[in-house]
């Protein structure tokens, strides 16, 4: 996937062999570099010599990037700076480290920028836009993937910015754009007479995305093939991953183990951590019914793996160097605004003296206002003490809304604890019942028996350690939810924020009511990704929406409808740049004339005495804050549908 620009006549000499003449080009560099008569064509040498072992050995790409950076800043030698930061950040985001990548990028553009050599920084955008596919922020990667070919138009690497941008389209859902750029990529991989392998790992997931299996595979086959003979690891690992997943879901499990584990070993000598974790979680899953205890190492593996490139401080760093790159952008804008505006003061200057005997004109009119100001300031002063009154009491409402929440909540966090904690129990108790076991069979000498004993109590303890792990884990989320928000916006899962609010909610009525159930029906649209929004609020938005459609459908099932089934409906999907969430239930819906007026402070059709009216409003206050809209369409006796409509927010 990597762009590459080189030379003419290393880039022939690469597309036409594998290792052989890899191997042979890199010694060539070798030659060059000890040769080297000036500081230009070493910094060359050593800038070559990070690209090509990327291809096998991460950490000398790394070292040599180092070195040829280090020799430039010293000779004042921009070109070899920019493209020494464009290679290093590819190589990082193959290392997995996707905040150094992104620091490495933009460094290599800013320098690009600042001294109009943007030809070169092809391999920063590259590498700045693989990190965001990486991130699955896929419209976010599209700007410099796009620049990116227009940097590359005439050479291979316009091929890969077409190969990414379908990439990028791929995962945005886009299917027919990202075959159409897949295929503008293979046309001019075939005018450099090269293959790119991931070009047809590419059209194998759009294929297997379009429902079309035996063509996936055959494209996936195909991809190896070219890897295998090229040497390619990286192309590898990925062709492996992607047939192990396509037998795994054909049922095909023992071939799907096999490429599985070929994945992860050409994964780890490459030190790629997708694709290692990648690898990991399909063998946890392969080996969950043939063999539990490998299951669980290589889903430690894969959760091991997955942090270390998606951990949350990982996620925190990649945000701050997003933001101080944006930050950056925003100064420059300044400083350019700011020129303009004293182009504008000069131009103006001559207008201020006019300005000067209006102004001595309107100071008469002024003493004559001054008097009514001085009337209307005790006017003023009496309505801010009313409305800062009015504001007290509502915060008080506010917060009783919140810890009617907070109580409902505590509810379903109870339930969703006490799974973990029941087998805890349960597994304690029988590593007791073992114990005894173990010391009526050392009494017998019986060591076989004593041995299987021991290893009993070893799987339980893991499982102990597990589920304890799990609702450990449940605490610490539930307690950030608790936490008062600081108006913070953070990657969030909004799928997960949903399900998770959803389950909390309805345990939490059982918790009230142990005879109330209701059928549950979910749709969650895959292709939304990570999203940027202050997630304790949109959290507060959903859990009153869920409330408010159990009571609707509790209420109607007191009435005792006949042959009335409580239906809750969660959905979520992407439309262009919004993401859609929409909660229906089947209640008694919201009276007539009312539609309107529901998400004004305090109006509530709730009896008296069970509701506080300022739910739907805060809800409305909170997704107007993130840009977005919520309204509600509703039909007495058949249900209420709320809509909530908020902007991608990436990062």
């Amino acid at each position: 996937m990597t762009r590459i620009c080189i030379t003419a006549f290393l880039v022939s000499s690469i597309f036409l062999s594998g290792l052989s003449q890899t191997k042979q080009i890199i010694d060539s560099l070798h030659d060059q570099l000890a040769m080297a008569r000036n500081e230009t064509t070493r910094i060359e040498a050593l800038v070559q010599l990070c690209l090509f072992h990327r291809l096998g050995n991460t950490d000398s790409a790394m070292l040599y990037g180092g070195e040829a950076l280090k020799e430039a800043e010293t000779a004042n030698y921009v070109r070899g700076q920019i493209e020494a930061l464009g290679f290093m950040c590819i190589v990082k985001e193959q290392q997995g480290n996707l905040a150094r990548s992104l620091e490495l990028g933009f460094r290599a553009l800013q320098l690009a920028r600042e001294n109009k050599m943007e030809k070169y920084a092809g391999g920063a955008l590259d590498g700045i836009g693989e990190v965001y596919i990486d991130l699955k922020d896929f419209g976010q990667a599209m700007p410099y993937l796009q620049e990116n070919a227009m940097v590359d138009f005439d050479s291979i690497g316009l091929g890969y910015g077409y190969f990414d941008m379908g990439n990028a389209f791929t995962g945005l859902g886009q299917l027919d754009s990202a075959n159409f750029y897949e295929h503008k990529a293979l046309g001019v991989f075939r005018d450099f007479h090269n293959e790119e392998p991931k070009v047809f790992q590419t059209l194998g997931d759009i294929q297997l995305k379009s429902g079309r299996r035996p063509e996936a595979l055959d494209y996936y086959r195909e991809s190896l093939e070219i890897s295998l003979r090229k040497n390619e690891g990286r192309a590898q690992a990925y062709a492996y991953n992607r047939i192990a997943k396509l037998y795994m879901e054909t049922g095909q499990s023992d071939s799907a183990i096999a490429y599985a584990e070929k994945g992860l070993q050409v994964s780890r000598m490459i030190t790629q951590k997708e694709t290692i974790q990648e690898a990991a979680a399909l063998l946890a899953e392969l080996y969950e019914p043939k063999d539990t205890r490998e299951s669980i190492r290589y889903l430690k593996m894969a959760d091991e793996y997955k942090d270390s490139v998606f951990g949350a401080g990982n996620i925190e760093a990649v945000q701050s160097i997003v933001v101080q790159e944006q930050r950056r952008q925003a100064e420059i804008e300044a400083a350019k605004a700011a020129y303009q505006t004293r182009l504008k003061q000069y131009a103006l200057a001559g207008g201020v003296a006019v300005l000067v005997i209006v102004a001595i004109f309107l100071y008469r009119n002024n003493q004559k206002e001054r008097k009514a100001r001085l009337l209307l300031r005790g006017k003023n002063e009496l309505i801010e003490k009313t409305l800062d009154d009015l504001k007290s009491t509502q915060a008080q409402l506010i917060q009783q809304e919140k810890m009617a929440s907070l109580g409902e909540l505590t509810a379903g966090i109870a339930h969703e604890i006490q799974n973990p904690l029941n087998f805890v129990n349960n597994f304690s108790e029988i590593n007791g019942e073992f114990a005894a076991e173990a010391e009526t069979a050392r009494q017998k000498n019986d060591l076989a028996e004593l041995k299987n004993i021991l290893e009993g109590i070893k799987a339980n303890q893991e499982k102990i350690t597990f589920h304890g792990k799990r609702a450990d884990s449940i605490v610490r989320g539930m307690l950030q939810h608790s936490q008062k928000s600081a108006g913070q916006k953070e990657p969030t899962d909004i799928n997960a924020l949903s399900d998770e609010y959803l389950r909390l909610a309805y345990h939490g009525l059982r918790a009230k009511d142990k005879n109330f159930n209701a059928d549950i029906k979910t749709d969650f649209d895959d292709n939304i990704g990570i999203i940027n929004v202050v997630s304790q609020d949109i959290g507060r938005v959903l859990l009153n929406l869920y409330n408010n459609a159990f009571y609707a459908v509790n209420e109607k099932l007191r009435t005792g409808v006949p042959g009335y089934k409580p239906v809750i409906e969660v959905r979520t999907r992407k439309s262009g740049n919004k993401i859609i969430i929409t909660v229906s239930d089947n209640g008694n819906g919201i009276e007539n004339n009312t539609d309107e007026k529901i998400f004004q402070p305090f109006f509530t059709t709730k009896p008296s005495g069970q509701g506080t009216g300022l739910g739907l409003s805060l809800s409305y206050d909170i997704v107007k804050a993130h840009g977005g809209e919520i309204n509600v369409r509703s039909k007495k006796g058949e249900g209420a549908l709320f809509t909530i409509q908020l902007p991608t927010g990436k990062l």
